[in-house]
């Protein structure tokens, strides 16, 4: 059990850059997953209905906790996006949406659909040095994250730079980190941050 380290290796202005190193290092994972963890806060009509189109299907939710006031009881968001017109939508702004998605949907689309909140693409792997014989599964710790608008790898405040993470060991490993980082040109930004 435990979460992962999360190293900071890239911090820019210009998401399209971030999301190309990014790749880069997804490049270096083996047994990448088909499929990648996206979190998006969602603060306009726009950029839910290009969510939506990115990933038909998946459920949204509000983007903090909302409770009935008769009753107090937890309220979710459970319309179909698809079905409500702009309007009735954005009586329930902002929302976020926090679901596995197909990778060529997500690499292929992300761009194009980013928009004002933070936003946050996982991809889960093994980094080749990490191989143990014994295991043939992708390790819970390896792996690439980005966060748009965001320094943070636990998602912290909204800023207008974009950090790509690199995840190692539960116990951290700055060596592999910093090997990582220079694969892009870069260097390893700060401290080990807690994972996924």
């Amino acid at each position: 059990m435990g979460n992962s380290r999360a190293y900071p290796v890239l911090r820019t202005t210009d998401a399209a850059e971030a999301f190309r190193q990014a790749r880069r290092l997804c490049a270096l994972l083996g047994n990448v997953e088909d499929k990648v963890w996206l979190f998006t806060e969602l603060p306009t009509v726009r950029d839910v209905r290009q969510i939506a189109a990115m990933a038909p299907g998946l459920p949204f939710d509000h983007l903090g906790t909302r409770t009935d006031p008769a009753t107090g009881a937890y309220v979710r968001f459970d319309l179909d996006v698809t079905a409500v017109d702009d309007a009735a939508l954005a009586e329930h702004l902002p929302l976020s949406f926090s679901e596995e998605v197909d990778r060529d949907r997500v690499e292929n689309g992300i761009l194009a659909a980013l928009g004002e909140g933070m936003t946050s693409i996982e991809w889960h792997g093994r980094w080749p040095d990490d191989s143990d014989p014994d295991v043939d599964w992708p390790s819970k710790y390896d792996g690439i994250q980005v966060v748009f608008h965001g320094e943070e790898a636990q998602l912290g405040d909204w800023t207008e730079r974009h950090t790509v993470f690199v995840h190692v060991t539960k116990w951290g490993d700055l060596p592999l980190a910093q090997e990582l980082a220079a694969h892009i040109g870069s260097e390893v930004l700060g401290e080990a941050q807690l994972g996924w």
